[in-house]
């Protein structure tokens, strides 16, 4: 077999990249390999699926600026046949709350994202109490709260893009990569557990969790480790008015969900490994004291689930690594290392990595600086504030 270009895994990321091949106006085949069908341990349908501007990096907001519209018209332009692509988008905002000391850091970045055209409100201690009455805010200074961003459903978007994708001639193989072979300083071949090998011209490790290993197979060390993390869902027997997805400097981060609310607490400290296991104790241990002290009607809440996933946890600076290899393996790309903020920079990744491949550069959004060269530099190239 021979596809122009292989991505290494399967998920939004990686079919994220496959939609934007096959749509570029340049021809080029397109085989995606993913090796757990079920998709029962991806990453992507276990993610909290929150879509927001509010970086403190001018890239991850221009990624947002673009990624953001491209799910409001999902349904209108992922459709295929007689089945709609909904992903049940809503807009209902994003919050992020500080304490004093972590003022001007939020000014900072507000300032940030008004200069790259975020719709984004600035609410001081009184403004924050009289917008959500429910919220405990004795020891919060400001927030900042951006009304165009949301959350939508994480499988629903990656159904809704492998659909497509291979609608418009991408081609998915249940398989799993075992090896590259690389001749000349280029990757030249693929080959698959179970004993295919596919010719190609590139190849993109969109192996998110599992980078790290691809990498690994033409002597990269990437600086990516899977970080366990939980969304649980919980539901409050008091009554709190709408809220929009909120954040806290020490992780907290929910949203509602249906009858109740989907979040956490993740946890940087967590040994790494590919972890699925669930500590049952920790949601009364970490998540609902946090929620009870912000939220006094969270007194009274119930865990109902929770689950398990990964985060492709970047331990440089908790960014993306994307593009070629720098110094070699000029046809080998990174997409991986987003730390949590796959689902949301899919469409802007995907795009930027087709036009890598089939432009020679970025035509769009310049993403040089979450290039390679930071890795081997040791230059990380971090958010600040609310990650």
């Amino acid at each position: 077999m021979h596809y122009d270009v292989v991505v290494v895994g399967g998920g939004a990321i990686g079919a994220s990249v496959a939609y934007f091949l096959r749509s570029h106006p340049k021809a080029c085949s397109v085989a995606v390999i993913e090796r757990d069908k079920s998709y029962q341990q991806a990453s992507t349908p276990r993610a909290s699926g929150g879509v927001r501007r509010l970086f403190a990096l001018p890239e991850n907001i221009a990624l947002s600026n673009f990624s953001i519209p491209f799910f409001e018209r999902f349904e209108a332009d992922m459709t295929v046949g007689d089945e709609p692509a909904r992903i049940d988008f809503r807009k209902n905002g994003y919050l992020f709350i500080v304490a004093s000391k972590d003022v001007d850091m939020l000014e900072r970045n507000y300032r940030v994202q008004q200069a790259n055209g975020v719709n984004a409100v600035w609410l001081d201690q009184n403004g924050l109490k009289s917008k959500f009455p429910s919220m405990n805010v004795a020891d919060l200074a400001a927030a900042v709260f951006s009304p165009d961003d949301g959350w939508l459903d994480p499988y629903s978007v990656l159904r809704g893009l492998r659909r497509k994708a291979s609608a418009i001639g991408a081609t998915f193989l249940d398989d799993e990569v075992v090896g590259l072979e690389t001749r000349g300083g280029r990757v030249r071949e693929v080959t698959l557990k179970s004993g295919a090998i596919i010719a190609t011209d590139h190849v993109v490790n969109a192996a998110g969790a599992w980078a790290k290993q691809i990498s690994a197979m033409v002597g990269m060390r990437v600086p990516i480790e899977p970080m366990r993390r939980y969304e649980h869902y919980f539901e409050s027997e008091n009554t709190i008015e709408p809220l929009p997805y909120l954040k806290d400097t020490q992780r907290l981060a929910f949203r509602p969900e249906g009858k109740g609310y989907s979040g956490g607490v993740p946890d940087t400290s967590e040994p790494r490994g590919f972890n699925f296991d669930v500590e049952h104790d920790y949601f009364e241990r970490v998540v609902w004291p946090a929620l009870a002290h912000r939220f006094p009607a969270f007194e009274r809440t119930k865990e109902k689930n929770v689950m398990a996933g990964l985060y492709d946890q970047n331990e440089l600076d908790g960014n993306v690594i994307i593009g070629p290899s720098t110094g070699g393996m000029p046809n080998f790309y990174m997409v991986a290392g987003f730390s949590g903020h796959g689902l949301m920079h899919a469409p802007g990744c995907g795009r930027a990595i087709a036009e890598l491949i089939l432009d020679g550069s970025y035509q769009t959004i310049d993403l040089s600086r979450f290039g390679w060269q930071r890795v081997l530099d040791g230059a990380p190239y971090r958010e600040t504030g609310i990650i």
